[in-house]
């Protein structure tokens, strides 16, 4: 049985935390897949795909590898979404569990912090589609506007950006059934522009042979498995976000074959067909324009036919708006509410987001696509990996799925550990983050790597798969002989 409001504790407590009456999980597997199609039908998929081609790489390795670290985190992905659909509860409430009752605050505002982050940059690129709808509308040159002082960026950018942020926050005061709604309309009608995507790249390279002939700048295996070992962290890392929060969606499914079912056939293959979409239309340009362009802006920007650029363009901010509504806002909503049930609800934690996604700047995170790939992708992976092998290990070893659902909105219930922190899940969490830190020093410039062994520093280039296996191994071994810590 639930807790009621009396009974639980109003600073662990809202209607937007609360479990999922039975009644309400009416998502099928239908819906869920729509959900991927909308999230994964984005301008940032196809960029991430893109850059591996800008890192060398031919069409098929990059297609491969972006399948492979989508299988991969399919793994985590399904498994943490199991206990939202046997409870109806959110993510931060899960966290409980291993963490504490208030220390999940901490781990959920890891995973938060990150989403403001890719809300920001999704909101950027929604804008700067807008900006370039406009330009090739009324005519003017983009390259001709002179920057701002401190922003970066010229006023009609800020200004297409900020639109593009109303219109997130015009969803987000909705609420999740307007979500359900954007991602369920969204997707067919995005499927189908990359199909036609592909179809120009086709026609203006006269066929496919120029595009595939491309070759590997990768010679050898010295050159190749770095590049690729990066680059399967990294699309790991693109998803390793909604691999902790998946229970913010999986607790309003109907079952959990309906969530499985979903998630393997919407996300997988969506993920590899749009990045594939984005890896035929990069090797396109560069036989049709002789360079490689990655900005499907720019591509689209030269269409040569100002009605055809400004309909594709309008379609990769409606692609864009669908996945930033659903990957970027729901989560650190409900994170930010947990901090302070009493006080914020899922929009005033929403609006928060948009908010914070303005102050970071998005655009100068997003300017290198090679920045934007290999230090933030692979930076925060090493972050969200160890919560997830935790979050695992907890439910799965430790609990064996059974969860006391009114004790996690208890101050004084089985979660509340000491003082409503776990040690356990923190020691583990530190141990297994640690591991990275050097790598990631180096990455970011802020270490030469002559200060660490080399084997730390290469072994960043998998940072999700180090932090991961840590914090499951850790957790597992640290918990049953402190159950109560």
């Amino acid at each position: 049985m639930n807790p009621s409001p009396a009974d639980a504790d109003p600073r662990l407590w809202n209607e937007d935390l609360a479990p999922v009456p039975a009644e309400r999980r009416t998502w099928s597997w239908g819906h869920i897949a729509a959900l991927w199609v909308g999230m994964a039908v984005c301008i940032t998929t196809y960029t991430l795909a893109a850059s591996l081609i800008r890192q060398g790489m031919n069409w098929w390795q990059a297609t491969l590898t972006i399948l492979l670290g989508n299988l991969i985190v399919l793994v985590p992905m399904t498994l943490n979404a199991h206990p939202g659909t046997a409870y109806g509860i959110p993510f931060p409430v899960l966290l409980r569990a291993p963490f504490g009752v208030f220390g999940s605050n901490i781990p959920a505002l890891m995973r938060g912090l990150v989403a403001c982050g890719w809300f920001g940059i999704q909101t950027w690129v929604g804008g700067a589609a807008i900006h370039a709808t406009a330009a090739v509308m009324l005519g003017f040159d983009p390259a001709a506007a002179r920057p701002l002082p401190v922003l970066g960026i010229s006023a009609g950018e800020f200004l297409c950006f900020m639109i593009f942020w109303a219109m997130n926050v015009w969803f987000i005061v909705r609420g999740m059934d307007s979500i359900k709604w954007l991602e369920a309309l969204s997707a067919p009608f995005l499927l189908v522009v990359g199909v036609a995507l592909v179809a120009w790249a086709w026609q203006a390279a006269r066929g496919f042979g120029p595009i595939f002939a491309q070759p590997s700048a990768l010679t050898s295996a010295a050159e190749f498995w770095p590049v690729f070992g990066a680059g399967l962290t990294a699309m790991i890392g693109y998803w390793a976000t909604l691999s902790l929060n998946i229970p913010d969606f999986s607790r309003f499914a109907r079952s959990q074959r309906d969530q499985m079912v979903g998630q393997a056939l919407g996300l997988p293959t969506t993920m590899t067909f749009y990045s594939f979409i984005g890896i035929v239309v990069t090797s396109a340009t560069a036989v049709i324009f002789g360079e490689a362009i990655w900005d499907p802006v720019q591509v689209i920007a030269r269409f040569g036919l100002p009605w055809l650029s400004a309909l594709a363009l309008v379609t990769l901010a409606v692609a864009t708006l669908s996945t930033n509504i659903a990957a970027n806002v729901v989560s650190p909503a409900n994170d930010f509410a947990n901090l302070a049930p009493r006080l914020v609800s899922f929009r005033t934690g929403g609006l928060i987001t948009a908010v914070i996604g303005v102050l970071m700047m998005p655009w100068k995170l997003y300017r290198d696509p090679t920045g934007y790939v290999f230090t933030w992708l692979i930076g925060y992976s090493a972050l969200l990996g160890p919560i997830a092998g935790i979050m695992i290990a907890d439910y799965f070893l430790w609990r064996r799925t059974r969860l006391d659902v009114d004790d996690l909105y208890r101050r004084d219930g089985r979660y509340r550990y000491t003082g409503g922190f776990s040690i356990v899940g923190f020691a583990a969490l530190t141990l297994a983050v640690l591991p990275n830190l050097p790598g990631f020093l180096v990455r970011i410039g802020a270490a030469d790597a002559s200060a660490f062994p080399a084997w730390l520093v290469a072994g960043y280039d998998y940072a999700w798969f180090v932090g991961f296996a840590l914090g499951f191994l850790l957790y597992s071994v640290l918990r049953p002989p402190f159950p109560n810590r």
